[in-house]
């Protein structure tokens, strides 16, 4: 049987599918939302009046996979989208009241599937795999 490091990029897409079904589930059941959800909504709260474009580049998505997603978001009431004030073809999207309560709503779910993580980690594997993780996600090869 090959070194775990061997089959590293195999491991990180079983791992990505097991953090999100497992997120999806509990994020439904607590606010509604799922993690691609709560990442858009973390990123619209972060940069307020954020165009769709800025938000694929947010998210690491193809503008496309945004345009359904806010639109999903849209028909949620989670998120309102308006004409750009200056660039006639753009939009930009803004956080409702209700998604302002959908992140409230989830924040504890956050906390405590963090604090789960941290314990199958440890504090510092916790911290190590998060920086980790950073670093890929902007990995520029």
């Amino acid at each position: 049987m090959p070194e775990p490091g061997q089959r590293l990029f195999f491991l990180l897409q079983r791992a990505a599918h097991q953090l999100r079904t497992t997120g999806d589930r509990r994020l439904l059941a607590t606010a509604g939302i799922t993690t691609a959800q709560l990442g858009a909504l973390y990123a619209v709260q972060d940069e307020p009046d954020i165009t769709q474009q800025r938000l694929a580049q947010a998210l690491g998505l193809r503008e496309s996979a945004v345009t359904g997603l806010v639109a999903r978001l849209t028909a949620a009431g989670l998120v309102a989208r308006q004409a750009h004030p200056s660039e006639h073809r753009a939009v930009v999207v803004r956080l409702t009241e209700a998604g302002q309560a959908a992140l409230r709503a989830a924040q504890p779910e956050v906390e405590r599937f963090n604090a789960d993580l941290r314990a199958l980690l440890g504090t510092d594997g916790f911290t190590s795999t998060a920086a980790a993780l950073h670093d890929l996600a902007h990995w520029q090869p």
